[in-house]
């Protein structure tokens, strides 16, 4: 199996939409509908059940979703050991499942005139990593949100955003100008898998532990509300899907974008990055 295809499954298997894991490729979708058949010809089985709206993983599709990024994540540490040997100019970013944000537009634009000479690498990171990587060396700063772990780690805030809490646009609840945490008590939320870091896992939880669908990536929080009627947070400000809404919660503390490296590393190329990225941020 080639490395590329199982980017292209592991995708499609995180949108479940052959257009969404297309664009989010960058590329068209009829060349990424035929790597997927391929592939399940080279496994021997579907890896997808297909509909109209979207496709759902097989068992098959599990098992081989767990597998391919594990060999992923292996295949980017022998990247990282390999050009830190080789000692060339290159940084390797971990940016957390959150696509929209204008701030990371605008930073980029910025570090590109100010050191264009620099490989930029970025690692798209699900919502089960809030530090992107960093801890295992895959990525040397994360683009994230607070609160995690931050031992030994070096935290710099770039914003705060509030939080609100997405429901369907059918939901009473939805009608609201804003809600209190209490109010949704009663409600299933999603939650983010085993062994993710617990003070993360709290935050987006309210604090309580909750009962629901297990999600990994901002388009199964969504599809989780559509589908089954599930709530859970998300930072105001940001674009949602037709059949959603989001309503601010006035007892949550905002939620911190931050920069963050490993305490004591002295790469030039990581302290000139934050110093960018602060300034990007406060436009």
């Amino acid at each position: 199996m080639e490395l590329r295809t199982l980017r292209y499954f592991v995708a499609v298997a995180e949108e479940l939409h052959f257009g969404r894991a297309a664009t989010r490729l960058h590329m068209s979708q009829p060349p990424l509908s035929r790597a997927i058949k391929r592939l399940e010809a080279e496994v021997g089985a579907l890896l997808f059940a297909r509909s109209p709206t979207g496709v759902t993983l097989t068992p098959v599709g599990t098992v081989l979703l767990d597998e391919a990024r594990a060999l992923l994540g292996h295949a980017d540490r022998v990247r990282v050991r390999v050009s830190a040997a080789a000692g060339a100019a290159t940084i390797t970013i971990g940016i957390l499942d959150d696509g929209t944000d204008p701030g990371v537009s605008r930073l980029a634009a910025a570090y590109r005139r100010t050191h264009p000479g620099i490989d930029i690498r970025i690692r798209d990171t699900d919502l089960s990593d809030p530090t992107c990587g960093l801890r295992t060396g895959l990525v040397e700063i994360a683009l994230t949100r607070a609160p995690f772990n931050e031992t030994a780690l070096t935290v710099r805030t770039l914003r705060t955003d509030p939080v609100g809490v997405v429901l369907r646009t059918d939901d009473p609840l939805a009608r609201r100008d804003r809600l209190r945490l209490a109010e949704l008590s009663d409600r299933r939320w999603f939650r983010f898998p085993q062994g993710t870091d617990p003070l993360w896992q709290s935050y987006w939880n309210g604090g309580t532990p909750r009962e629901g669908p297990v999600v990994r990536a901002v388009q199964e929080c969504q599809h989780a509300v559509l589908w089954n009627g599930t709530v859970g947070l998300a930072p105001l400000g940001h674009d949602l899907p037709a059949g959603l809404a989001v309503v601010p919660l006035i007892d949550m503390v905002p939620s911190r974008v931050v920069a963050v490296y490993n305490e004591g590393d002295t790469n030039p190329l990581i302290r000139s990055f934050i110093e960018t990225a602060a300034a990007a941020y406060r436009r």
